[in-house]
């Protein structure tokens, strides 16, 4: 076992249970429904493709059908009634584009809630619209949020993000970069001292971001944080010609920030519309 296994013992919420995209496990007992109810981003990711569709393809931004609000409580009754629906406890929306900048993704989860009051509400978010966002989340009852937070160097930023719509303007470089860092940090804090499970995504870009993950594990753990995920690139986008980074690569960063945060090791990358156990 890591050192991360007795760390998540001793601080913050029990990640070994209750949530499959929180647990430090990936134990297979409980499950999740994705609502894709989400098209609109706010910002554009260098590594992120939102436009193809595959049954065989499992990855953040691909869904077989963007949904309503309406569509949405359908497949959580669909999705409650079938043989594993006791054991799908979480509704989450991961995309495909940017949850909080879309406001089915609030009318879904007030539907879920009102018909579902037991289930958990989760988010993923790039944090942008978190601190703005963060009372209303509270309001319908998400207690679980993802902020996939890539770098805290705007410099590095400006290699990742192609462009940041920020306040009515398309904002790129290092200004971007600092400008979404800045939310995500904020986000970050403020979401903690209201109580909230918050897991930190960080995708591993091997030669842009990954000298730097140490000190980044710190700050967000400083902030907030409870669990960190590494996610290995997936080479597509403008970051096509990037390697993906070895998984001994990634074995070894979460030995080494498993010190720092516990970290989920279970991670399938799953699409905007997944639903089972995981």
């Amino acid at each position: 076992m890591h050192r991360e296994c007795n760390h998540a013992n001793m601080t913050g919420p029990n990640l070994n249970q209750g949530h499959p995209c929180f647990s430090t496990s990936g134990h297979g007992k409980t499950g999740r429904i994705h609502l894709a109810v989400a098209p609109e981003c706010n910002i554009s990711c260098n590594y992120c493709v939102r436009k193809f569709d595959c049954a065989n393809e499992s990855r953040p931004g691909v869904t077989s059908k963007v949904i309503n609000s309406d569509e949405a409580i359908e497949t959580v009754l669909k999705a409650k009634s079938s043989a594993i629906g006791s054991q799908l406890t979480v509704v989450g929306i991961a995309g495909p584009g940017e949850p909080l900048a879309n406001q089915e993704t609030f009318e879904s989860m007030r539907k879920v809630k009102e018909n579902f009051p037991d289930m958990t509400l989760c988010l993923s978010t790039n944090g942008l619209l978190l601190p703005e966002k963060l009372a209303e989340m509270l309001e319908i009852g998400v207690s679980h949020v993802t902020v996939t937070i890539n770098t805290l160097d705007e410099q590095v930023g400006a290699k990742i993000y192609s462009h940041v719509h920020w306040e009515g303007k398309k904002m790129i470089g290092p200004d971007a970069a600092r400008v979404l860092i800045n939310n995500q940090l904020l986000g970050l804090e403020q979401a903690s001292k209201a109580g909230m499970t918050l897991k930190v995504n960080t995708v591993v870009i091997p030669g842009v971001n990954e000298h730097l993950l140490y000190s980044l594990a710190l700050e967000v753990k400083k902030r907030g944080a409870h669990i960190h995920n590494l996610l290995p690139l997936i080479p597509q986008g403008k970051l096509a010609h990037n390697m993906a980074p070895p998984k001994e690569l990634i074995k070894n960063y979460r030995s080494i920030l498993g010190s720092i945060l516990p970290q989920m090791m279970h991670c399938q990358q799953c699409r905007a519309d997944a639903i089972g156990l995981v």
